[in-house]
C-alpha cells in the first residue's frame, strides 16, 4: 500500500524539553515518529530513554551536537548519523539555524534506518513501513512499476512493499521501520 502524506495534515508537537516545535510528518503513537525540526538556538536535546535516534541535517549547515564522549560531526547535510535517545546531547550551532529530519523509534517493538536518495541511487524495500520523504525541490520516485512525482515537503508511507526505490530526480530522505520479533 502506497498512501501520500499531505503537509496540511502533518501535526505540530512542541519539544518535550519546551525548547522548540517540530514537525511529525508520520508516526504511530509512542512506538515511532519521522519528523522535520527546526533548530534555531543551541541547546539540550529531550531526553529519549530507550529510544534509537536516526537525524539527517536538511537545511543549513554547521550543527554540531555535542555529547559526553566527543561529538556528532553534522556539519554537512544529507549524512544520517545514530544515536541512542538517552544519550545527552546540547546541539551547537556554527553557521545560523538548520532543519533537520529525525526518525525515532522505541528500540523495543522496532528498528528503524535512514537514507537519503539523490537521483541515480536505489535502496530495497521490504516488510515493514517505508516514509519517503522530499525536504527540499521536487523529486521523482519509481516504485512498483510506478513513477511518482513528490514535492517539497511532501511525501509517501509505503507498507510492506518488496521492491526497489529509485529516485530519477532531485532528493528523497527514505525512512525505514521494522517491526520487532516476538
Amino acid at each position: 500500500m502506497i498512501t501520500p502524506l499531505d503537509p496540511a495534515r502533518y501535526v505540530r508537537v512542541p519539544w518535550k524539553n519546551g525548547g522548540g516545535v517540530t514537525v511529525d510528518i508520520a508516526f504511530d503513537g509512542d512506538v515511532w515518529r519521522f519528523s522535520r525540526t527546526p533548530i534555531t538556538a543551541p541547546g539540550a536535546f529531550s531526553d529519549y530513554t530507550g529510544f534509537d535516534r536516526l537525524q539527517v541535517l536538511i537545511a543549513g549547515s554547521g550543527l554540531v551536537l555535542q555529547t559526553p564522549t566527543g561529538e556528532i560531526d553534522m556539519r554537512r547535510p544529507f549524512r544520517p548519523a545514530r544515536f541512542a535517545g538517552e544519550m545527552p546531547i546540547v546541539s551547537r550551532l556554527e553557521a545560523g539555524p538548520v532543519e533537520v529530519i529525525n526518525l525515532m523509534a522505541d528500540r523495543s517493538k522496532v528498528r528503524i534506518d535512514l537514507a537519503v536518495l539523490e537521483a541515480g541511487q536505489q535502496q530495497r524495500l521490504g516488510p515493514g513501513i517505508h516514509i519517503a520523504y522530499c525536504p527540499d525541490a521536487p523529486a521523482v520516485l519509481r516504485l512498483a512499476g510506478e513513477t511518482r512525482e513528490l514535492q517539497a515537503d511532501g511525501g509517501l508511507r509505503i507498507e510492506d512493499i518488496d521492491d526497489v526505490a529509485a529516485c530519477s530526480a532531485g532528493r528523497i530522505v527514505l525512512g525505514s521501520i521494522l517491526c520487532v520479533s516476538q
